[in-house]
């Protein structure tokens, strides 16, 4: 019996089918990703319009959990509350059954061969005299995408035709219906795609391998399996990403239930509008979708309590990363002042270890201890999350600035307050840039070019000789003294930045890099000494007096104006 049974077709089958798929999402995406994404961010406000946004861009982009793990970002940045995320994961299960009604009408209902061939060969030509990226290019791209998916879907189809002819189910031991619920539930999980398991189950009804029940039960497994996608989108998310990927389970574990129990009321429905015994492919499509919209109905009512539950189960919290500000009152201004600056020196701190773990720079080069982010912690953060929690830190000086400022306070203080700002925005804005050039860096520590792996080297050290200074001027006790080391440090960058230059000249002239390379060099460069120099002005406005500030910044003028001039006599 296996003689007949072509297992490598069925693999290559499936595999050009879930190809196809791929190409499908990624070329609709790419033709009207933001449509989408704006579809879902602001058309959801209320249950019905929740669930209809989710059932409509899913059953376009033909993929639910890319649709989940656009709730999932969404609700991670607090622009979508609870209520209509779950809303938006209940009306993606309606839009994918689109894939099954596809799969049913004109997947085995014609020659597949004579719609797949013209559909790859078109789109073929398209990706040769489009220009990559391109709209055009995309349109092929998805032309490409259904050619693979009917090809793939002909593979399957063929590679048990014989099979059959020799297959019974009585041949087998009756494991039950559950087992076959098992199987289409962990075959998505595995695969992490419904559609590729419908893919298969239609398959093997319209081949006589399985009955309707058999088929409508692996269908709800596939329903229940797909969650594993957003269930790994959720770990390590905050609380609220968490709530999204649970309710996603709970809709599916609870609606495959509900239909499994009532499976028996479902297909005689399904009979009554469909002969399932002529065609069992339409009607297994109409199962698909009459169980997810009953699941839906079902739901309704309890998105309210649901989404209260959910929170109660994964409550919010608050991680407390202030030092300063969160036992000092606002209204004790002198007070409050004092901490806000402590707290922005905590800020220039933490934006340093994380420029220094960027670079991978050993941070006991620079600190001696931890600093009050990872105190407690067992473990480190990861850049990203490091770098939110620095983001976090900044709105909350921010705010406190606000609250200090609807108080009673003078001119000076004003002015006071306003360098601090200034300092923290410079301080953002100098991890901002490190962020940027954080791939080039990794680039040029992995390149097979021997000149930029020395210039990382460099860039790592400029970095560190930067802190060393940084941290002697924070621990001179001398205002005139931390003036003077600031302009000192300054025109240290300089100095760094004009030799770079002239270096990179020179290893053009001696054919060193190539012209990507130069220009990667020279963008990196730029960035990493505007980074530098933000952090020398951050920390001018948060140690120097308004007048030492004003001589400061009229130094930074008077260079500017001899560095013009110099280069104007140079020309």
């Amino acid at each position: 019996m296996s003689i007949h049974f072509d297992l490598w077709k069925l693999l290559a089958g499936l595999g050009i089918f879930l190809f196809g798929m791929q190409l499908i999402e990624e070329s609709v995406k790419s033709l009207s990703g933001r449509a989408f994404r704006r579809i879902i961010r602001m058309y959801t406000n209320g249950r019905l319009r929740s669930i209809g946004s989710g059932a409509l861009v899913t059953a376009l982009l033909q993929s639910s959990s890319a649709v989940s793990l656009m709730v999932l970002a969404f609700v991670g940045a607090g622009v979508m509350n609870m209520q209509n995320a779950i809303g938006v994961i209940m009306g993606s299960n309606i839009g994918t059954t689109l894939t099954a009604w596809i799969i049913a009408t004109i997947g085995f209902k014609i020659k597949i061969e004579a719609l797949a061939l013209p559909f790859i060969g078109l789109g073929a030509g398209g990706l040769i005299l489009f220009k990559p990226s391109s709209r055009p290019f995309f349109v092929t791209r998805l032309l490409i995408g259904f050619g693979f998916l009917f090809l793939g879907l002909d593979f399957m189809k063929t590679s048990v035709e014989s099979f059959t002819q020799t297959f019974s189910l009585g041949q087998f031991p009756d494991y039950g219906l559950w087992f076959y619920l098992l199987v289409g539930t962990l075959v998505t999980a595995l695969m992490q795609a419904s559609a590729a398991t419908i893919a298969i189950v239609l398959t093997a009804l319209n081949s006589g391998l399985i009955t309707f029940d058999i088929g409508a039960v692996m269908v709800i497994g596939a329903n229940i399996g797909t969650t594993i996608t957003v269930l790994l989108g959720a770990i390590g998310g905050v609380q609220a990403k968490k709530r999204v990927s649970l309710s996603h389970l709970v809709f599916n574990v609870v609606t495959g239930a509900a239909a499994f129990l009532g499976l028996p009321l479902l297909v005689w429905i399904v009979s009554f509008m469909v002969d399932i015994r002529s065609d069992s492919l339409m009607g297994l499509a109409l199962f698909h979708s009459l169980f997810n919209i009953l699941g839906v109905v079902l739901f309704i009512p309890f998105l309210g309590p649901l989404s209260r539950l959910l929170t109660r189960v994964f409550p919010d919290y608050k991680t407390i990363l202030t030092v300063y500000l969160d036992q000092t009152p606002p209204e004790i201004t002198d007070a409050a002042t004092a901490a806000l600056r402590k707290e922005t020196g905590h800020l220039l701190q933490e934006c340093q270890l994380y420029n220094l773990r960027l670079l991978r720079i050993d941070e006991r080069l620079v600190f001696d201890v931890d600093l009050p982010f990872e105190t407690n912690r067992k473990k480190k953060y990861a850049p990203d999350e490091f770098y939110e929690n620095i983001k976090l830190l900044h709105a909350e000086i921010f705010t406190f600035y606000s609250k200090i400022q609807t108080h009673k306070i003078d001119e000076t203080e004003v002015k006071e307050l306003e360098r601090l700002i200034y300092a923290s925005r410079n301080m953002m804005n100098s991890i901002k840039n490190f962020k940027g050039i954080r791939h080039n860096m990794d680039e040029f520590d992995g390149s097979d070019n021997a000149y930029l792996n020395a210039q990382y080297k460099l860039f790592r050290k400029r970095l560190v000789e930067l802190y060393h200074n940084m941290g002697r001027i924070l621990n001179t006790e001398d205002q005139e003294g931390q003036y003077r080391s600031l302009v000192r440090s300054f025109v240290q960058i300089e100095e760094a930045d004009d030799r770079f230059i002239k270096n990179t000249l020179n290893a053009v002239a001696d054919k060193k890099i190539q012209e990507m390379e130069i220009a990667s060099l020279l963008l990196v460069n730029r960035l990493f000494a505007q980074s530098c120099r933000m952090q020398i002005y951050s920390m001018k406005d948060l140690l120097l007096s308004q007048e030492q500030v004003n001589n400061f910044d009229r130094a930074m003028d008077i260079k500017e104006i001899m560095d013009a001039e110099k280069k104007r006599v140079k020309d």
